[in-house]
């Protein structure tokens, strides 16, 4: 199971299982292979602002 970012701006989350089809991620990529020129669909964050997601 791929692990689930959350932006610290925003709150998105980015799943892997969904990817980020707007910017053509794929579905099935790990956080840790998207470009580094990729950012937050939802605020515009840099990679750099997000962390791992823990649910409670």
């Amino acid at each position: 199971m791929l692990e689930k970012y959350i932006c610290t701006i925003c709150g998105y989350i980015y799943d892997p299982e969904v990817g980020d089809p707007e910017t053509g991620i794929e579905p099935g990529t790990a956080f840790a292979d998207l470009p580094e020129d990729w950012y937050c669909p939802d605020c515009g964050a840099t990679k750099q602002d997000f962390i791992l997601f823990v649910p409670d």
